[in-house]
């Protein structure tokens, strides 16, 4: 598969980089160079394509970059930035290791102690962590190398001859707006349904009916569902998918033993809290797995099988796609608008022919180690990037967020 625009530097199309501007010495803040090796832009690390002194030179606090926003930022900001929709709070609890934003009071980033704008709790909620600073945070590399684990892992993803697909018609960003069917043809032609019977994807399956998409209805779990989350992430930890993410968080201080990492699992995907005036009306799992419909519009549903069996039920209508990504195999990448049964979407990444597996550990691996910002990551040598957003306006445990959102990142330059 191939991108018809580009999204990040490696997926450009076969774009051969010239020259030698390896740096952003001199370089912050000026325009998308398509000689450049890398970037210094704005919007470079939404691309995953920055120079490796882009941090250091060009986002110091004394000299904040505006972020820019994504071409698919989740429709509920209404056209606000995204600091603006998640609250930001005069203190660190959730927010150790995130990144920086001008438009905090104060910060809880491993550099703040530097600049000398820590919240006052920073110390006390994050110094004790042993990974909220600069030199135990987890690299770049290091996030790359645990993601092409996790991709060769993945022994339940699609084969090539379980999916055909019809991507059919590639537009231009500028039409996505436009909310028109351009593809007659369903996006799958054909779906071997024998992978469902996997126990992590029938696991998964269950969970999928459980949720109203209408935000503003509070979700009520019988102890049926409640069991539902409990077994799908059982299944998903028996896995060697999960087993590789566990084993590097572990590694890195993050959980001291399986039973903490589920639990914190169960609650930041699982939890609920509300995103409209009904108290405790969603979570990160249905936004992101099975979809959501607030002020008329779809927002998350960012999952294969979910589209799939949307689609064949007749309730998804496939309109078009604006990027396919570089792998030759599964998983890939996709975006796309479409119809949900009268909502539109119009712009909505998934990756297609992945595990359930899969998919939880890079988002939450990402959610961990970068929340709130965009997280670089490798699959079968091909760059690919993830952003979360954190939930800020009610807390789990000790000040832990619950995920609002995490999506594969398609923007373009």
């Amino acid at each position: 598969m191939r991108a018809c625009v580009p999204l990040t530097v490696a997926m450009l199309c076969g774009l051969a980089w010239a020259g030698n501007r390896k740096s952003c010495a001199s370089r912050c803040n000026e325009r998308f160079d398509r000689d450049a090796v890398c970037q210094c832009d704005r919007r470079c690390p939404r691309h995953g394509d920055c120079c490796e002194d882009y941090e250091q030179l060009c986002t110091a606090e004394e000299n904040p970059i505006e972020p820019e926003p994504f071409l698919e930022l989740e429709e509920e900001t209404e056209g606000a930035p995204a600091s603006s929709l998640y609250l930001a709070p005069n203190s660190c609890q959730g927010r150790c290791l995130e990144a920086f934003d001008k438009h905090h009071p104060c910060h809880c980033n491993a550099r703040c102690p530097e600049f000398g704008n820590c919240c006052e709790d920073f110390e006390s909620l994050c110094g004790h962590e042993g990974f909220s600073h600069s030199s135990d945070a987890i690299s770049k590399e290091e996030l790359q190398s645990v993601s092409e684990k996790i991709y060769r892992a993945d022994t339940n993803k699609a084969r090539k001859e379980d999916i055909v697909l019809n991507s059919q018609n590639c537009i231009l960003p500028s039409e996505t707006r436009d909310q028109v069917d351009r593809c007659p043809e369903p996006l799958f032609t054909y779906v071997n349904e024998k992978l469902f019977s996997k126990p992590t994807y029938a696991a998964f399956i269950n969970l999928l009916n459980n949720y109203q998409r209408a935000t503003g209805r509070g979700e009520h779990f019988t102890a049926q569902e409640l069991a539902e989350q409990d077994t799908f992430l059982r299944e998903i930890m028996k896995t060697a998918v999960m087993k590789e993410l566990y084993g590097f968080l572990h590694q890195q201080n993050r959980y001291s033993s399986e039973q903490e990492f589920v639990s914190d699992l169960k609650n930041m995907w699982f939890g609920l809290y509300s995103r409209s005036k009904e108290e405790r009306d969603s979570s990160g799992f249905e936004h992101v797995f099975s979809g959501e419909v607030k002020k008329g519009k779809v927002t998350g549903f960012h999952n294969w099988i979910r589209f799939y069996m949307q689609e064949k039920e007749g309730l998804v209508d496939y309109y078009s796609h604006i990027y396919d990504g570089p792998w030759d195999s599964y998983p890939d990448v996709l975006a796309m608008q479409f119809n949900w049964d009268g909502y539109y979407k119009e712009v909505g990444s998934a990756f297609i022919g992945s595990s359930p597996e899969f998919e939880m550990a890079l988002y939450s691996l990402c959610f961990i180690a970068r929340p709130g910002k965009v997280c670089q990551l490798s699959l079968g040598g091909h760059p690919l990037a993830i952003q979360t957003y954190t939930w800020n306006k009610s807390t789990y445990g000790n000040g832990k967020k619950y995920i609002a959102t995490a999506y594969v990142v398609s923007s373009i330059h």
